[in-house]
This record gives C-alpha cells, structure tokens and sequence, in this order.
C-alpha cells in the first residue's frame, strides 16, 4: 500500500481499534484460478510473542481456507471514509488553489492461514464471534439459544479459520497535509453533513490535526 510518512499510523491500539470497530474484513488471495476476495467478519486475539490473530468461519465449499499453510495472504479493514469537498477549505476564497479529495482510514494485514474442523474448535470460534456482535443487544443472543441439533448440522458445513499476522500497517489520510486552519474548516464541513461517517471522519481529522 502506498503510504506517505504523514499518513502512516502504527500505533497497535489505534490498529486493533479500527478493526474492533470494523471487523467486516475482505481477504485477498492468489489461487489457481488469479485473485479472488472474501468479505468475512474477524475478530482480533491479542498474543504476548507476536502480533496476535484474526479468527473466523467459512463456509465447507469456499476454497478459501485450502490455501497453502505457507502462503500470504492480504486481510483489509476498511474504517471511515468520506468525500472531501474544497468547499470546505478555508484558503480557498484566499487562492483557489485546491481540489477534491477523498479521507480514509485503513489496515492492511499480511497473514498466513490455518483451517480447523473441529467441532469443538469451531463452535468456540462462532460462540466468541457471536458473544462480541451481541453484546450490545438488551438480550443478547447466545449458540445455545438454537437447538443442540441445528447448530450441530452447521458447524459439520463451516470450517474455522485461524490468520496468523506476519506484518500489519495503518494508514489514516486524515488532512494531516491540510494547514490548520482548512483542518478546522473540513471538520466543520463534515459536521455540517452530519452523517456518522462524517461525524466519524471530523473525530480523525481533529485527532490527527495541527496545532
């Protein structure tokens, strides 16, 4: 991923934060039939001697997890983004001298992947997966709330899949090359809008903002 050193973010919390917050992730491979992607939710585990994994389930018939233990494969979360119009640029009555842009936030990560069968493993995984997503319900949803036998005859059509993190990186085009005074005009530009991935994207721009 192209990157520039005023854009670059690699702070491990701000990372792990994204991706908590994002976690639909799409998974990009080289087969023998070229590229392909899948968008699979994933959930960050935390590890003391490396950079932790993602944990997840595919379905039996997605080739996906018969990838070569070996092979890399590229995992990206994408977080906030908007439009960024140069209307909202303070210098622009000054000297015209701006242009549209688009503001994001993003991880990429280089994994390699292990495929479990398990039903034990797997059930563990769709449990912490469904745990997590349910949290904020008022009655949250648990596995043991379907019959034994229903959730039995899924996990024998899903496979869990563990992705181990070889190297990460960030990267948060936020405005950071904007001066101070067009960041404060685009955070009140995207106020102005108020959609959440706005309001999102002002919270980035003010956080990663000039002084």
């Amino acid at each position: 991923m192209y990157c520039p050193a005023h854009f670059k973010e690699d702070n491990p919390a701000a990372l792990v934060g994204l991706i908590e917050r994002f976690p639909l992730a799409t998974l990009i491979c080289h087969g023998a039939d070229g590229l392909s992607a899948d968008h699979i939710p994933l959930m960050y585990e935390a590890s003391p001697d490396s950079l932790g994994k993602f944990i997840g389930h595919v379905a039996k018939s997605n080739p996906l997890w018969q990838i070569e233990s070996e092979q890399e494969l590229l995992v990206v979360f994408q977080g906030p983004s908007t439009y960024i119009s140069p209307n909202w640029y303070a210098s622009k009555p000054e000297t015209g001298k701006v242009v549209p842009t688009w503001n994001y936030a993003v991880v990429h990560a280089h994994c390699t992947l292990t495929a479990t069968h398990d039903p034990a493993q797997v059930l563990q995984i769709i449990t912490e997966l469904t745990d997590k997503h349910e949290a904020s319900q008022t009655h949250p949803w648990r596995v043991t709330d379907a019959p034994a036998e229903f959730t039995e005859k899924l996990l024998g059509n899903i496979v869990g899949i563990n992705l181990q993190i070889k190297r990460w990186q960030g990267k948060w085009k936020v405005s950071q090359n904007q001066p101070h005074q067009n960041q404060q005009s685009v955070i009140q530009g995207l106020r102005s809008e108020a959609s959440d991935a706005q309001n999102q994207m002002a919270l980035l721009v003010q956080s990663h903002g000039t002084e």
